[in-house]
């Protein structure tokens, strides 16, 4: 590192809060300061704004229903079509320009570009097939596919033919698919052949047909898209009901469907998320809500404009895929990017070649993609002109600051406003984070709720708690995009996510509140830092700690690249604090590191957060998805018999952390 770059790395650490740049707000979409006060004052008729953005068959009558709360309706009576917002609309002016480019992961094969007038085609062609087939008004049709385009193909089909889809993520089990198809209770499967991961094809059809066999009623029809090459495929044969996708949308060469007007309320999608019970639950997600809540936060927070070439780099087989790849940006008109592989395959700088080539203006990614990408090094991205990039952002957990600053520094060049945002699967988009034309931003904070949201941290009586002091993540008041209920489960929908804090039988909705399990903290400037789930809190000695905020304090540490905290049972303090650490190439995991990494957390946090035990690892236990498998982590520092590794993406680590954790 030269001297001037030491010189910079010293300054940005002991920067804590960063203005977004002129350039950037002279041309954002959303500039003007007083949106916070003007929604607050017009809510809930400021959420007008959100559905301006849309294409309406009938206006709405009422922006939202709080009758029967928490059952809340946005938009009420109001009739659309996805399908059109997304595509139709913009023939006329986007017709020729670029709507979705296809990176596939083998660097020879040939990407795709779709025109917004092909993939028009491509979709109403599928839709006439999936009607030829029998899929009608109301039918869920479950997707279990990879990064390829006839997934969002796919979903649009369906959108514009008024029949509610379910996408499995395409790295879940069999047994998965099979759970979520009953619980659908879907009598239509989309998948595909086979994809590509890390140079090797994959049998996709063999775990789809694994899966179907624990379907536990008729399957009408199964559509398999074939990805794979000449040469790649692993020699299936079709049952009755299964179709090669190409054979029967060449049958309906030229087709053209009528989108189906849907009403507002009605349902665009389930997505099934993980639950405590371990049953997963079907978030419901309606029409005009959802679509408006994607379009306008798509537009506010990632400033998408039609002529950019905007990049996310999820998995549409998630709900950011769902909002950020797919709903937002095409509702908006812009050009928006799919990556089939990995961001290191065949070389640790495909993203920032595939950014570079498509001069993409806009990354959002996840802070875990962030952690490994400083892990491998700032020269692979140097070695790639990102000027292009306007904006970053981060998706899926909290980032801490020094993984925020790298992305600042290396990546955005400090020319790119770094938008932190919180939300889950069931707010449908983004809850809290800056406007990036607006507020300045605090790296480890996601920033102050959006205009229009009500987002307050409260202790165990609902009450607010101090600046400064850690309490429940609450939200208020309803938003568009929120969920509606859970799929067949109404009893369950209000257990999990809804807290009543009158004492009386009141039906006012000003006594319901919105409670997504989340620990967080605010600052006297309305800055809401997340602190993780609150399952994630740990009890040492009777002092609440949030392992986010454990972990930040350990990637502080100079040499560290990840860390995973969890809560081990301990005779005295009830529990102790296990970490296990990810060290950067170059650093070793030494006795001097470990007291490094223990005098950090004591710094950071206070002793009372000292670390009991630092483990090693090149690895962590993640998840197909990327997701830290912190239960497997608890087990072994309880010395428990370990659970299912088998979604696990890495299982071999697991053992390698039991050894060395008996080893200490």
């Amino acid at each position: 590192m030269s001297e001037g770059d030491a010189e910079l790395e010293a300054r940005l650490a002991e920067q804590e809060e960063f203005e977004p740049p002129e350039s950037f707000v002279e041309q954002a979409n959303v500039s003007d300061p007083d949106i916070y006060d003007e929604f607050e004052a017009e809510w809930p008729d400021c959420w007008e704004a959100a559905a301006e953005l849309l294409d309406w068959y009938e206006g709405y009558d009422q922006v939202l229903d709080d009758s029967n709360p928490p059952f809340y309706k946005w938009f009420t009576d109001g009739k659309l079509n996805v399908s059109h917002n997304c595509l139709d609309r913009h023939l006329d002016e986007r017709g020729d320009e670029a709507a979705i480019e296809w990176v596939g992961e083998p660097v020879e094969e040939e990407n795709i570009t779709y025109t917004y007038e092909e993939l028009h085609r491509e979709v109403n062609e599928c839709a006439a097939a999936l009607e030829e087939m029998g899929v009608g008004e109301g039918d869920v049709v479950t997707m279990y596919m990879p990064m390829i385009p006839e997934l969002p193909i796919a979903m649009l089909a369906c959108a514009r033919i008024g029949a509610p889809h379910s996408v499995v993520f395409a790295g879940f089990s069999a047994d998965a698919l099979a759970t979520r198809m009953n619980s659908a209770d879907s009598e239509y499967l989309i998948t595909c052949d086979g994809y590509y991961r890390r140079g090797d094809p994959l049998d996709h059809l063999k775990k789809a047909n694994e899966g179907l066999g624990g379907v536990e009623h008729d399957v009408e029809g199964v559509v398999v898209a074939e990805r794979l090459m000449d040469g790649d495929g692993f020699g299936h044969d079709y049952a009755d009901n299964q179709h090669a996708y190409a054979d029967l949308v060449a049958e309906q060469e030229g087709a053209e469907v009528a989108p189906v007007e849907r009403d507002a309320e009605d349902m665009l999608f389930l997505m099934y998320t993980s639950g405590t019970t371990g049953k997963p639950k079907g978030v419901k997600h309606t029409t005009a809500g959802y679509l408006a809540w994607a379009t306008w936060t798509s537009q506010a927070v990632l400033d998408i404009k039609p002529e950019d070439t905007y990049f996310c780099s999820a998995d549409i087989g998630w709900i950011t895929g769902h909002s950020y790849i797919v709903y937002g940006p095409l509702s908006l008109g812009t050009t928006t990017m799919m990556y089939e592989g990995t961001p290191d395959y065949p070389e640790r700088d495909r993203l920032w070649q595939i950014i570079e080539d498509y001069e993409a203006t806009q990354l959002y990614t996840a802070p875990t993609a962030i952690r490994a990408f400083m892990k491998w090094g700032s020269e692979f991205p140097d070695r790639h002109d990102l000027s292009s990039l306007r904006l970053l952002g981060t998706v899926g957990e909290p980032i801490n600051p020094r993984a925020w600053k790298w992305y600042y520094q290396h990546i955005g060049d400090e020319a790119c406003p770094v938008v932190d945002t919180w939300w889950q699967t069931e707010t449908g988009g983004m809850m809290i984070t800056g406007l990036p034309g607006i507020k300045k931003m605090k790296p480890g904070s996601a920033g102050p709720p959006l205009p229009g949201l009500d987002v307050r941290i409260v202790d165990t009586k609902g009450e607010q708690v101090e600046a400064g002091r850690a309490g429940y993540l609450t939200v208020q008041k309803p938003w568009p995009g929120m969920l509606r209920t859970l799929y067949k489960n109404d009893e369950r929908f209000i257990e999990e996510y809804w807290q009543e804090y009158s004492d009386t039988d009141s039906s006012d909705p000003d006594d319901w509140v919105y409670f997504p399990e989340d620990g967080a903290k605010i600052d006297d400037e309305g800055y809401i830092t997340v602190l993780g789930r609150v399952d994630d809190v740990l009890n040492v000695s009777g002092h609440r700690l949030g392992t986010m905020e454990i972990e930040s304090a350990i990637v502080g540490v100079e040499g560290v690249a990840e860390a995973a905290v969890v809560g081990g049972d301990h005779e005295i303090k009830g529990e102790a604090v296990y970490a296990y650490v990810i060290l950067e190439d170059g650093f070793e995991g030494s006795d001097e590191m470990r007291e490094e990494i223990i005098e950090g957390v004591e710094d950071a946090i206070g002793p009372i957060a000292r670390p009991e035990q630092v483990v090693f690892t090149p690895e962590l236990p993640k998840t197909r998805s990327g997701k830290i498998m912190r239960r497997l982590l608890e087990q072994i520092a309880n010395e428990e018999e370990l659970g299912d590794t088998t979604t696990l993406r890495n299982p071999e680590i697991v053992e390698d952390i039991q050894k060395q954790v008996q080893d200490d």
